[in-house]
């Protein structure tokens, strides 16, 4: 049980400082009208992912699959994070030249019609979640939870660096690393769950 409580906790602090419409949103509010105000941006966009893992967590386990189900689902996960990981290696520079009000009903849009988002919750999260859910008593819904404070935390956290740091954070020889970084981290991931899965069928 503590792996799923440790991997929820760190997925969300990665899914919070990956490049992507919340990110640099956040960053151009940041330029325009400074760190506070882009608080706004954060905490709704946070609301609207837990709506998008609240539906795919409930969707998924009112269809009352077997656990053979979300190990083969596991194997899918793996390959997106895969996927997620060799786009987050490419990653030379953040972009954060456009500036645009970003309305609630704006950032809400670009969070929900993300295919990305819904296909992690879908593939990596909700698998993980319902497993912790048979270990443990609303297990299912402290693993959505843990991975939100994770997001919660990291997004708020490179928002204040970046506020504080931005020129030297901007430069094209520190992202590369920075980022090559988490790319590693979701492929330890995606590893983990493929060898989590084929031990359980292999049991």
């Amino acid at each position: 049980m503590g792996n799923e409580i440790v991997s929820a906790f760190v997925l969300g602090l990665i899914g919070g400082v990956i490049p992507g419409p919340v990110l640099a949103a956040t960053f151009t509010e940041i330029l325009q009208s400074g760190m506070l105000k882009s608080m706004r941006i954060i905490l709704w966009a946070m609301l609207t992912e837990t709506v998008v893992a609240l539906i795919s967590l409930l969707a998924l386990s009112s269809m009352n699959f077997s656990e053979s189900f979300f190990q083969g689902l596991s194997v899918v996960g793996a390959a997106i994070l895969i996927w997620i990981s060799t786009s987050i290696w490419k990653v030379h520079k953040i972009d954060t030249e456009e500036k645009v009000h970003f309305s609630l009903g704006k950032i809400s849009a670009m969070i929900l019609a993300n295919g990305v988002l819904w296909t992690f919750w879908i593939t990596v999260c909700v698998p993980k979640a319902i497993m912790l859910n048979n270990k443990a008593a609303f297990g299912n819904y402290l693993f959505l939870l843990l991975v939100e404070i994770g997001w919660l935390i990291s997004t708020v956290l490179v928002a204040v660096i970046f506020s504080r740091f931005r020129k030297i954070l901007s430069n094209p020889k520190v992202v590369p690393i920075i980022f090559k970084i988490f790319a590693l981290v979701f492929v330890y991931f995606a590893v983990d769950m493929v060898y989590r899965s084929i031990r359980f069928f292999l049991t």
